[in-house]
């Protein structure tokens, strides 16, 4: 098994809240007629940069240090399969060299982020629990 620089408790959370802004609607067109009074105040299921979801992610990501920021990208790329695990020092290389500020923007918009992190993790033997926010 690896040695995570990553709290387990942090990528649970990363993980949970990347699931709930996975399953949140695309933005809508403002001009649709939407009317918050009898919609149900859908506005909170949008995707846009106001998303509260995606805030609370994008802050948690920006939280990590560059270390663990560099291997949450390295732990999705080895759930998607770009790199295996036995290339594990390699996807770190990876992330170090493709270090630019923007890694919380890249994250979030790789749609099942939650699932490839959770896969990148299994396929480095750690196992996690659902987070539970309670």
């Amino acid at each position: 098994m690896v040695e995570l620089v990553n709290n387990i408790e942090n990528l649970e959370f990363i993980i949970a809240k990347a699931r709930e802004y996975d399953v949140q609607v695309p933005a809508t067109d403002e001009d649709s007629g939407s009317n918050a009074s009898d919609d149900n105040e859908v506005d909170i299921l949008d995707a846009s940069l106001t998303n509260p979801t995606r805030k609370e992610l994008f802050a948690a990501i920006r939280s990590l240090n560059i270390d663990e920021r560099q291997e949450l990208l390295a732990l999705m790329w080895v759930g998607r399969g770009d790199f295996s695990v036995d290339e594990w020092d390699e996807a770190l290389s990876t992330a170090a060299d493709r270090d630019n500020g923007r890694e919380a923007k890249y994250l979030i918009g790789t749609p099942l982020l939650g699932d490839y992190l959770e896969e990148g993790l299994a396929a480095l033997g750690v196992e996690i629990e659902a987070y539970d926010n309670e």
